[in-house]
């Protein structure tokens, strides 16, 4: 080590130094913790580069100092702005709560509640009449059990009805939902024994019969929410195989993956089987999401015969899978939307799911507007026909139409473009695709450019974006 390093460490301020220095500065609500985590991490970090032999560093910067104890001190899960045009965004929380479900959870979670208490017969009660009640009058079920999610649903009815024996599938039904968690694995984890039949794209009544042996305890039937098989395809229908499973005395389970109380069709969407339609049809147990176009939070629901949803609670599984509190108050309020026919209008998921494109134009002028009004001149700020996503698993080949803002900039492109406007606070998500094509032209021969798709952005966040927008671009000149 030279002499010139040596004495650019000396003049290295000492971390109580600029801790002093700091506070002077800082807002007094951040936490001392994160202020001295900030400078002892600069301090380090200068001596590193000192140490490197670049002896000629400038003094610490205080105002990097407290960005980075702002950013240590910030919670890891905080809300973002989303404008990527899919609904149920699995990595963004999938379906937003409706005003009634998060007063009811503020409700609860501020004190004591009646979770496991029957205040009108002084003694312990059950968690699980909070929501089985307007789960059995919406669905038309005899019983419902909830978990902490669908995956769970599917592991406690498995261990709890085929422990150790067979349970019949479509090759074409065993699913792989989000993370690489697949069908098969949650059968092996629950004790089961997985029977496959038919082929990949046709399965017929006959294979299931076929399979049926002393071990069988189990028809599952899995709908295919979050792909496609199309072509040369059969599948068997939900009424002939509860048939079957009725004549041959075998229980039937119908995995809905994204269930849904709604006729799809009313929002515009493709038809998918309703849970109503799956209890019909005779299935003994139906489960599904609740947190996907349900609406509500993140939760396992299963509905069906009475002595199966007791079994369910019986089982050992039951109380690592229960939900908590807070989910079972807000999904008893999604579901008095349901009851009270108020769902569409009242759920944010089903809401933005209807949006017509005229609406959907007019919010898009809206943000145009505002963002040319906040971004230096040097952006082009257009708008542009895209198509949004449902989401979450579900309804893998709609697309429903919507309009997007879309910006560029002549030195910077769609990638730091993105990345800045992630950087906000809050966040704003953005995707990166071709707009609609101009005269003459396929939408692959446009260039790639940043879209902000508003079907996912609320009247009042709009303008939000553009405040960040404005944030993030201001040195883009």
């Amino acid at each position: 080590m030279d002499e010139q390093t040596r004495e650019a460490l000396r003049r290295l301020p000492s971390v109580d130094e600029t801790m002093r220095a700091l506070e002077a500065e800082s807002d007094a609500e951040l936490p001392r913790w994160a202020l001295l985590q900030a400078v002892r991490e600069g301090v380090a970090a200068r001596r590193a580069v000192l140490l490197a032999g670049d002896a000629e560093l400038g003094e610490l910067d205080l105002g990097e100092l407290r960005r980075r104890a702002v950013a240590l001190a910030r919670p890891s899960l905080r809300p973002v702005l989303n404008a990527t045009g899919v609904v149920l965004h699995t990595n963004l929380g999938r379906a937003p709560l409706a005003p009634r479900a998060l007063e009811r959870i503020a409700a609860v979670a501020g004190g004591y509640s009646t979770l496991e208490y029957l205040v009108e017969e002084r003694r312990r009660g059950s968690r699980h009449v909070h929501a089985s009640s307007l789960l059995k009058e919406l669905c038309g079920a005899e019983d419902a059990v909830v978990v902490n999610n669908n995956a769970a649903a599917v592991l406690l009815c498995l261990a709890a009805l085929a422990r150790g024996r067979e349970v019949v599938v479509s090759r074409g039904e065993l699913i792989e939902i989000g993370g690489s968690f697949r069908l098969p694995e949650v059968m092996a984890a629950s004790g089961a024994i997985l029977r496959e039949v038919g082929a990949t794209n046709r399965t017929h009544l006959r294979d299931y019969e076929r399979a049926i042996g002393p071990e069988t305890a189990l028809l599952l039937k899995a709908h295919r929410s979050n792909f496609a098989v199309v072509g040369f395809t059969a599948e068997v229908a939900p009424a002939e195989l509860t048939a079957l499973g009725r004549a041959r005395g075998i229980p039937t389970l119908f995995d809905l993956g994204s269930g849904s109380l709604l006729p799809l069709g009313e929002l515009g969407l493709p038809e998918e089987p309703t849970v109503q339609e799956a209890v019909r049809a005779g299935f003994d147990l139906v489960c599904f999401s609740g947190d996907k176009v349900l609406g509500g939070p993140q939760a396992g629901l299963i509905v069906g015969r009475g002595e199966l949803c007791r079994a369910l609670r019986s089982h050992p599984l039951m109380r690592p899978l229960r939900p908590d509190k807070l989910t079972l108050a807000a999904l008893e309020a999604t579901l008095e939307l349901y009851r009270d026919g108020q769902a569409r209008e009242r759920l944010p998921a089903l809401r933005m799911l209807a949006l017509d494109e005229t609406e959907l134009r007019r919010r898009a002028q809206r943000l145009r507007a505002l963002l040319r009004k906040r971004l230096p001149p040097a952006f082009e700020v257009e708008l542009t026909a895209v198509g949004s996503k449902v989401g979450g698993g579900a309804l893998p080949l709609a697309e429903p139409p919507s309009f997007a803002v879309a910006l560029r900039h002549p030195e910077l492109g769609p990638d730091e473009l993105e990345a800045r406007l992630r950087a906000c606070e809050p966040p704003v998500i953005a995707t990166i695709g071709r707009p609609a094509p101009s005269a003459g032209r396929s939408r692959r021969q446009e260039p790639e450019l940043l879209l902000l798709d508003v079907r996912t952005l609320a009247e009042e966040e709009l303008a939000l974006l553009a405040e960040a927008a404005e944030r993030a671009f201001a040195t883009a000149g």
